[in-house]
């Protein structure tokens, strides 16, 4: 993918302004601007303030209306400082000590000023006081565009440029009950980019946009939608990435990460599941004690997902706890989403090479799996062991088992509370 105030000189007029910004997840922004401006015939230039401190300036697209010339487009931004007003004053009134004075020149910590009498005195710079800033500092980023009007203009005008220093992040907030969960979704929008967006139209795009190399350029506050339920957000897939827009206007401050909940759901379906993968039979030696991972898969959502990290708590005596983090890519609606939230304390796996008897071409193994949980409530364990299912592979085992994602065997066991089960499966296949 090739990829505010405004005040036009010489009587520009402002209407109907309107703007959007797509976010990427490459530390840069896309502002779209449209603004509604008069001009005379005979005008000669547009001033415009506010774009972004970390504006790409070489990045602007302006599409003017027809009957404007572009001849030249100027950056500017002036940092206020005393020098600068010194600079940009000389020639001009000023005042020292209460008096209007004419300054002349001016040196590091010295100014040569003209008094009411025409005499010419040194005076100290940090007296000197300012009536107003000059006209000529630019004291907001602005562009410039040196223009020829051959008629008068009514009709709109856009603007597009990339800034830098922004980004987004999405994450969401699981609260896990017995047997259903509560789910809040949330964008991120960290935003350095030295401007503040108002009554935004907001997108942001998931992907990896190529960008050629350029020279380095020189407290979390939550938006909840006013309503009982967040609308959802709208995905859709362009020139292979995928843009999620934010269904409400946005305002974006300047050095400050925004929050905005674009997902709420209330009694979701959940499954829990008690999940070891298993050493593979031709490589166990002795023995092996495993811990059990355990899972919560959320049931799908008609709603895309960004990519993002999923924080799961539950109730305890009626106080919060963390029990588990993890991350998802981006995800298609109506995908049931898996969470691995951490290792079971009260669920351990035995695995006991019991006899081996391999020759060069095949290994003949004999396994014991040994289960046992410690909880006061029964446990469905999936045991997955990798096995190379050839035709001429040989299973045996009284335990039930699928075959499934090719090369693995799938044992689920139900072990009592407060108890252990044992089962041996014999394994026999090429090397």
């Amino acid at each position: 993918m090739k990829t505010v105030q405004i005040f036009f000189i010489l009587f520009v007029g402002i209407l109907n302004a309107s703007s959007s910004l797509i976010v990427y997840n490459s530390n840069m922004g896309l502002v779209h601007e449209e603004r509604k401006l008069t001009l005379k015939k005979g005008d000669t230039q547009i001033l415009y303030k506010g774009v972004a401190r970390s504006i790409e300036s070489d990045s602007v697209n302006v599409v003017l209306p027809k009957g404007v010339e572009l001849f030249s487009q100027q950056y500017r931004y002036d940092k206020l400082t005393r020098t600068k007003l010194l600079e940009k004053t000389v020639g001009k009134t000023v005042l020292h000590k209460g008096v209007k004075v004419t300054l002349l020149a001016f040196f590091a910590k010295e100014a040569l000023v003209r008094m009411p009498s025409h005499k010419i005195r040194t005076v100290q710079t940090q007296d000197i006081v300012f009536e107003q800033i000059p006209a000529s500092l630019m004291t907001q980023p602005s562009l410039v565009w040196n223009i020829q009007t051959h008629k008068a203009i009514d009709a709109k005008m856009e603007l597009d440029y990339i800034v830098k220093n922004i980004t987004w992040r999405s994450y969401y907030i699981v609260n896990l009950y017995e047997d259903e969960a509560d789910l809040s979704g949330w964008i991120s929008i960290d935003n350095h980019s030295g401007k503040a967006f108002q009554e935004t139209a907001l997108y942001v795009l998931a992907g990896d946009v190529h960008r050629v190399h350029r020279e380095r350029m020189p407290q979390m506050r939550s938006m909840k939608a006013m309503m009982a339920e967040a609308p959802a957000v709208r995905e859709e897939a362009h020139e292979g990435y995928h843009f999620y827009k934010i269904p409400f206007q946005v305002n974006l401050a300047n050095n400050e990460k925004t929050a905005m909940q674009f997902l709420n759901k209330e009694g979701i379906s959940i499954k829990r599941e008690y999940r070891l993968r298993a050493v593979q039979p031709q490589y166990l030696h002795g023995e092996v004690r495993s811990d059990v991972e355990q899972f919560v898969s959320l049931k799908g959502f008609d709603t895309p997902l960004p990519k993002g990290t999923f924080r799961v708590y539950s109730k305890l005596h009626g106080t919060s706890v963390l029990i588990g983090e993890d991350a998802i890519e981006h995800t298609p609606q109506k995908t049931d989403i898996q969470l691995k939230i951490g290792k079971n304390f009260d669920i351990k796996v035995k695995q006991t090479l019991m006899q081996r008897n391999d020759d060069k071409e095949r290994f003949r193994v004999s396994v014991k799996y040994t289960l046992k949980n410690t909880s006061n409530a029964p446990k469905e364990i999936a045991l997955l062991v990798p096995f190379n299912t050839r035709a001429d592979s040989i299973v045996e085992t009284k335990e039930k088992y699928k075959l499934v994602k090719g090369n693995l065997l799938r044992f689920l066991v139900r072990v009592p509370s407060n108890a252990t089960k044992t089962f041996h499966v014999y394994y026999e296949s090429k090397k």
